[in-house]
This record gives structure tokens, C-alpha cells and sequence, in this order.
């Protein structure tokens, strides 16, 4: 999943990054206003935490454009302790959650998950579940029944997406723009052999190749 953090406070950006990106997500990182409005508009982010607090243009003005636009990705907003206002106009202009600072990073973790599981229209589900699969994000892993299937970081980040978008066909740079950030080599060999890899773990069936089209995932462990 690729994210966008929007913040101007350098040593906290460095902080979220890092954790964020040990998680598992691709996080892009800006810190102005102007930028934000823009890449937001064009980039297929999954996910945005933004400050309102911004220099070049405030995050409520930048949060407003996007959802005038018709731009529909979840938007956490970070504001500052006790600013309740704040807090109601980010709500009122389309945010889908806020978080005032400081916070802990483990409620972040937290409320990211449940923002893209709801988006997903699992907000009943406290984890992803598809095809008889169940994964723990907190632990990065996958099970199978009492199974669990051992998976490296970027297996984990592609099983992922597709049991959140179970039977959709994904075509090769669709999963590169969401599972890479904006700086990353994009190679959509290095996703052939990742979906290669989940298949001798899942079963050959578990990912369907629909040629000139991309992959669709199934579930079917046979």
C-alpha cells in the first residue's frame, strides 16, 4: 500500500517514515502545501496523513481541493493538541480521521489499518481475511487455517493488496505504482517473481495470470 505523508516537521516526517515503511508501506514524503495539492491529485496514493499546519498552503486548503476534485483516498489528519476547531473543519472538509500530537506511533499503526480496511468495506473485520487466508499486519504474516505461511517483507506487501482486492484483475504497473514508492526502481519483473514466490507457498492457483491484463487473485490453494 503507498502512502502519502504530508508534514513539515522534519525529525517527526523521519520518525513516521521509518516506521510506516517497516510496516510495510511505500511512503512518499513532502512538506509543502503546493506539492501536496499536486502529487496528491495524480499519484495513486491508497492513504494520506496530513498536517494542517503547512507552509505554501495550508493542509485543510489542500485536503478541500482534493475532495473538490472527486479525489476519494482516506485522509488522516494530524493536528495540534487541543485544537479542537481544527478538528471539526478537517472533519467538515472530507477528512476520514484526525489524530492530535503528539501521539503514539503503535495508535497511528493503528488507525491506518482500520482507515484502508474500511475503504475496503471491511470495517467490521479487526484484520484482512480472504479465501481462507487471515493476515496479522501486526506481525506481518499469514495464516492458513492454524497454518502460518512464512512470507518475506515484500511477499507480505503484495499478499497483502491482493486479499484487498480479492478477484479484481491488477495489471503489473497498477501493483508497482501502489506497492513502490516514488523514489523506488519500478520493475515489473521483480512483481513476476514475488506473485512466483506467493504461488509455490499458496498453491499454483492462488494468483491467476490473465494474459496481457495482469493478475487476479482467486484464493484457490488447490
Amino acid at each position: 500500500m503507498r502512502l502519502l505523508l504530508v508534514e513539515d516537521h522534519v525529525p517527526l516526517a523521519d520518525e513516521l517514515v521509518a516506521s510506516l515503511s517497516r510496516q510495510g508501506y511505500a511512503v512518499d514524503w513532502l512538506a509543502d502545501g503546493r506539492d501536496a495539492a499536486s502529487q496528491g491529485a495524480v499519484e495513486p496514493y491508497d492513504l494520506v496523513i496530513l498536517d494542517l499546519g503547512l507552509p505554501g498552503k495550508p493542509g485543510l486548503e489542500v485536503l478541500q481541493e482534493w475532495r473538490a476534485a472527486g479525489l476519494g483516498m482516506p485522509v488522516l489528519v494530524l493536528t495540534a493538541r487541543g485544537s479542537w476547531s481544527e478538528r471539526i473543519e478537517g472533519l467538515k472538509a472530507g477528512a476520514d480521521d484526525y489524530m492530535s500530537k503528539p501521539f503514539h506511533p503503535e495508535e497511528l499503526q493503528l488507525r491506518i489499518q482500520s482507515l484502508l480496511r474500511r475503504a475496503h468495506g471491511l470495517a467490521n473485520q479487526s484484520h484482512i481475511e480472504a479465501a481462507g487466508l487471515r493476515l496479522d499486519e501486526s506481525r506481518q504474516c499469514v495464516h492458513r487455517g492454524d497454518e502460518e505461511v512464512d512470507l518475506t517483507a515484500a511477499e507480505f506487501r503484495l499478499l497483502r493488496y491482493f486479499m484487498l482486492h480479492p478477484g479484481r484483475i491488477l495489471s503489473k504497473s497498477h501493483l508497482a505504482d501502489h506497492l513502490y514508492d516514488g523514489e523506488s526502481e519500478r520493475d515489473s519483473n521483480v512483481i513476476e517473481v514475488h506473485v512466483n514466490h506467493l504461488r509455490r507457498k499458496l498453491g499454483r492457483d492462488a494468483i491467476e495470470t490473465r494474459r496481457g491484463q495482469g493478475y487476479r487473485f482467486t484464493g484457490d490453494m488447490a
